[in-house]
């Protein structure tokens, strides 16, 4: 059976996201995490697979407001994604703190395409869409806190800024034009209720202090403890933080605190590239320290090492590929150089260790090598 959404409330909210409770449709959960106004633009589905555009499809036509006559698949959980501080157009101020930069909405929606492009489809579907502050959050909240953070500003927009740790004020509110916000709206497939996630620290995660480093940013060596450590020490978990170092380079984010797995099938599974919102903030600045993970590991998947290079190639340029699937999306600009980057470091790796000691063909059964060619 594919049912409608319908008996919608709204049960919770936290800035900037609002959660959606679909009662009648199967407990279906909705967050609305609320972008930048610009006008309403159609996103161009190129490179991406046809089940992603239905799935998109999808994602651009259903109502929150209201019970929906589009119908979406059974056990969908759904999470809009809106912040209206910084334009497109905005860089991260230089003297910001990657813990306390902006989320972007058009961040999410470009990871979603170069997850695609990148061939690992670990980000859920994500879609461009307007969202009416009024009638979609403001009229129809039960959550009293949400509801007095809303106001009309000076210019007669209304705005709201919901409650967090930062940010959270009439300063920093988030405003419509009049009530119209622009956001990313994902599908996460399947619901939580049905598949469980396991959240893991990512042993490359920052310090998260003014002051302080974290262990990786001191210790060279760092890796060698870290393929020691279930559950980097077998299956291609580790091979996974490869990958997901390179996404997050491409992108430009250095938030990756924790990542997901689903929880059934324990080691033997695959990361989920979920909270991209803070990507794509510096197009003039690459930031070379994401790479660490990379550069003291010098491991990586054949497929990812192949994949890379061929967007090396003039006709495949990973530019290219971004700007044809996000054509009339403004985002940009679109990077090139911190895609060969990575190549440099894995050129570097594997002339210091030798083709068969960093690139691991994992497809075809082959263990990682996770043994240790240093002495500490």
């Amino acid at each position: 059976m594919i049912p409608c959404l319908r008996g919608r409330e709204v049960i919770e909210g936290t800035d900037p996201v609002v959660r959606y409770n679909y009662t009648e449709s199967g407990n279906y959960t909705l967050r609305l995490q609320v972008g930048a106004n610009v006008t309403q633009q159609d996103m161009p589905i190129a490179g991406v697979y046809s089940m992603d555009v239905k799935v998109l499809d999808a994602i651009r036509n259903i109502e929150l407001e209201g019970p929906s006559s589009y119908q979406v698949a059974e056990n969908v959980s759904m999470l809009f994604h809106v912040d209206g501080r910084q334009t497109r157009y905005q860089v991260t101020p230089p003297d910001f703190f990657y813990f306390s930069d902006f989320e972007r909405h058009n961040s999410e929606i470009a990871a979603f395409h170069l997850d695609r492009i990148l061939d690992f489809r670990r980000v859920p579907p994500v879609a461009g869409r307007l969202v009416n502050m009024t009638k979609e959050i403001r009229d129809v909240t039960k959550d009293k806190k949400l509801w007095r953070t809303f106001f009309l500003s000076p210019a007669n927009n209304i705005c709201f800024y919901g409650e967090c740790s930062y940010y959270c004020s009439t300063e920093h509110a988030l405003c419509g034009k009049p009530d119209q916000i622009e956001g990313s709206l994902a599908a996460f497939l399947p619901d939580l209720a049905l598949a469980k996630r396991k959240t893991w620290r990512n042993p490359w995660r920052r310090s998260y202090h003014k002051r302080k480093k974290a262990e990786w940013e001191v210790d060279p060596d760092y890796c060698e403890e870290v393929k020691q450590t279930p559950p980097y020490d077998r299956g291609t978990r580790l091979l996974d933080v490869m990958d997901m170092t390179v996404f997050d380079f491409l992108m430009g984010n250095m938030d990756r605190h924790h990542y997901e797995t689903f929880e059934k099938f324990g080691n033997e599974t695959f990361i989920i590239h979920l909270d991209n919102g803070r990507g794509f903030g510096k197009h003039s600045h690459d930031e070379v320290s994401i790479l660490v993970p990379l550069i003291q590991c010098c491991r990586v998947k054949k497929s990812t090492h192949l994949r890379l290079q061929l967007l090396a190639k003039q006709e495949y340029l990973l530019s290219s590929m971004m700007a044809q699937s996000l054509v009339k999306d403004q985002l940009a600009p679109i990077l090139i150089q911190p895609h060969l980057d990575v190549l440099k470091v894995l050129a570097e790796c594997i002339e210091k260790e030798g083709y068969a000691n960093v690139v691991t063909d994992h497809l075809r059964g082959e263990p990682p090598a996770h043994a240790s060619t240093r002495q500490r």
